[in-house]
């Protein structure tokens, strides 16, 4: 006889609510809001204030990308423990203590540059850590809370706050900071950073003991993993990347993330360079593109939760299908711009950008959905280390991407002679690696997909 249980507040009977996925949200928010100092306001400040080489904070942003091939391993200890609230309160935590330490790092730059970097290297070096071990565990906690009908639109609900987490931070940081001196930045950077740590413990706060079949049995499919068994990483490891889907997955968000990486970087430029737009002009046409990446995700989270359709009955097409298009669609947008580099200066370029952003918006909303679908198909605890290696291969991906967009740009000037040349053929290697990710993507087997998404109901958009 079915037991009747009662559904917590912002938990549905089957599993989290709008409310829930909005906390840990959030959480997202609160990492987006230290990265961006570490990444934008600090790499700025050695450049303009501090006149450091640009080679500096850019090898600085790397290592906080590259120190992320450590996610399985952070992963792998969630899972061992089986609960994930303390790495996600424990990343933030050394995630805030990085950022300070690296604003304490560049202001002391201006009167002991040499020790100052070395420190900036350890903050820098924390910072990628922190954000390795709280990402993870997040990504791990929010796809066994939240039920295959929602993960589309939870995708796309944490991508949007981690993007509000940058856009936020960036504009009051900004006003913070004027004018600027060396204590402000230190100042500033310890506020948010404490304000993305009380943020962190608000949004976690109970939804990992709510979630579990002790608290609400209805959601015993989803809850959190039991602790797994003594096995040593490298063996989890090795379990992992036999499994099938997870390395073609893991090969796919190299390659969709190498491309897009790549491109973020040299858009901008592209504009400045063969359209000759002023800066405010660029930076115009970066927040087309960014409101075209929203309206791609919130298409695609209303196609994965639409009534009792939706990916669930097939009606509005597949999360793999939606994945495939949006990278042939990004594909096909900056050929696009390639042409455009050689009619310039009438090619329609803020039409190009807003579709080249939902075609982006579409296909990364889609691959964290996937993501959140894939984490739990394989051998069981090992949700940690899968989705580790996931957002491992991604921060390589973007760590690799922003250095090879800008050399290569730079190298087929020197070789081809041409600026409109050079950004076209950058832009060529960007759409071929986006169709070898959707090559990739289209080999995927909706089957167990399928089968996981019918075992659920439908829950409709709005409670």
């Amino acid at each position: 006889m079915a037991r009747a249980v009662t559904a917590s507040p912002g938990v549905s009977g089957r599993g989290a609510g709008w409310v829930i996925i909005a906390r840990l949200g959030l959480v997202q928010a609160s990492i987006g809001a230290v990265v961006v100092l570490a990444t934008s306001t600090m790499n700025r400040v050695m450049v303009v204030e501090l006149a450091m080489p640009a080679l500096l904070p850019g090898a600085l942003v790397a290592l906080h990308y590259m120190i992320q091939v450590l996610r399985p391993r952070l992963g792998h200890g969630s899972d061992h423990g089986g609960r994930r609230t303390p790495w996600i309160l424990g990343g933030m935590a050394l995630l805030a203590a990085g950022g300070v330490t690296a604003a304490g790092a560049v202001a002391w730059m201006g009167t002991a540059p040499g020790p100052a970097i070395a420190l900036a290297v350890l903050a820098y070096a924390a910072i990628g850590v922190g954000v390795g071990a709280a990402g993870t565990s997040l990504l791990v906690l929010l796809a066994a809370v939240v039920d295959a009908p929602r993960r589309p639109a939870a995708a796309t609900i944490v991508w949007v706050m981690m993007m509000a987490g940058f856009a936020v931070t960036a504009t009051v940081a900004g006003h913070l900071l004027q004018p600027y001196s060396p204590a402000r930045l230190v100042g500033v950077t310890a506020e948010v950073a404490g304000a993305a740590v009380l943020l962190t413990l608000l949004g976690v706060w109970g939804v990992e003991r709510r979630a579990s079949p002790r608290s609400n049995p209805a959601l015993a499919p989803t809850a959190a993993p039991v602790p797994a068994p003594a096995v040593p990483f490298v063996t989890a490891l090795r379990q992992v990347w036999a499994e099938d889907r997870s390395r073609r997955f893991t090969i796919f968000v190299f390659a969709s993330m190498l491309a897009y990486s790549a491109q973020e970087l040299v858009l901008e430029p592209f504009a400045g360079a063969v359209f000759h737009l002023p800066p405010g002009g660029s930076t115009a046409l970066a927040g087309v593109q960014h409101s075209g990446a929203l309206v791609g995700m919130v298409l695609l989270a209303l196609a994965g939760s639409a009534g009792r359709g939706g990916f669930r009955g097939g009606r509005l097409g597949t999360l793999r299908g939606w994945t495939v298009g949006g990278c042939l669609a990004s594909a096909v947008m900056v050929l696009v711009l390639s042409a455009g580099a050689f009619a310039a200066p009438g090619w329609p370029l803020r039409p190009a950008f807003f579709v080249l952003g939902l075609a982006n918006g579409v296909f990364a909303a889609a691959a964290i959905a996937s993501m959140m679908q894939f984490a739990q198909q394989g051998r069981a605890s090992r949700e940690g280390v899968r989705i580790g290696l996931w957002g491992g291969a991604q921060a390589v991906a973007f760590g690799i991407g922003g250095l090879c967009g800008t050399g290569a740009t730079d190298l087929g000037r020197v070789l081809l002679g041409s600026v409109p040349a050079a950004y076209a053929a950058v832009f060529a290697v960007q759409a071929t690696l986006f169709c070898l990710a959707a090559l990739v993507a289209a080999r995927g087997d909706d089957a167990a997909t399928a089968q996981a998404i019918s075992s659920t109901q439908a829950i409709p958009m709005a409670r």
